[in-house]
């Protein structure tokens, strides 16, 4: 197993740091190269932008995502509306309903789970009950398809600012990552405007981090 630890600016930073680190120091793990257990910070979550050039990094399909979450609409059939098309990879995960379990904004809306997030930070300041679950192995029978790779979402309040951690079963630094924290980074700061705080750091833990080898350059 190997642990990194870091602490980034922006996201852009940590994908850098890390397309070197799973490139060089990485495991082979089926059709990747992983890094196992990894952590950090990113203390400026909002520049989501990933501007290695190599990436060719798609904002607008990022915005899409996060709308598409916005919506609480697990269709892909939405983000096609949205996007313009639906991409390849959610097709192939949709199941015979055109649904995804990987539809974040969906998972935290069951049960009203982001409502009682902000209700709790505004009632308690220093809760330790405000997250957000999306796997759940209760329900692994429905991930016949599609297997959302985050765990869950934590806020808490600290120097009166809103920190945020991820904890992520698997993560693709190429695609998964830069989606992700687009839309991970968004989500703070919606919760942060619900509760009237600046937004502070965002902590990204993966217990797989990894590239597949097509990507390995």
């Amino acid at each position: 197993m190997i642990t990194t630890k870091g602490n980034f600016k922006t996201a852009s930073d940590a994908f850098d740091y890390f397309y070197v680190k799973i490139k060089n120091k990485g495991l082979e793990f089926g059709d990747t190269k992983a890094l196992f257990n990894v952590g950090f910070y990113i203390h400026n979550p909002l520049d989501k932008n990933i501007k290695a050039r190599y990436r060719k990094f798609n904002k607008e399909y990022a915005e899409a995502e996060w709308q598409w979450y916005l919506s609480e609409d697990p269709s892909v059939d939405k983000l096609g509306e949205i996007y313009g098309k639906v991409p390849p990879i959610w097709d192939n995960m949709a199941d015979s309903d055109r649904k995804c379990r990987s539809n974040y904004g969906w998972q935290w809306s069951r049960n009203h789970q982001l409502d009682h997030v902000v209700a709790m930070l505004r009632q308690v300041k220093d809760t330790r009950q405000a997250a957000i679950s999306i796997y759940d192995g209760k329900e692994i029978s429905t991930y016949a398809k599609d297997t959302p790779c985050t765990y869950a979402v934590q806020f808490t309040v600290l120097n009166n600012k809103l920190e945020m951690s991820v904890v992520m079963r698997s993560n693709d630094l190429w695609f998964g990552f830069c989606n992700d924290q687009y839309c991970f980074a968004s989500l703070q700061q919606l919760v942060a405007e619900r509760v009237n705080l600046n937004v502070g750091s965002y902590y990204h833990f993966a217990h797989n981090f990894h590239l597949y080898n097509n990507k390995l350059k």
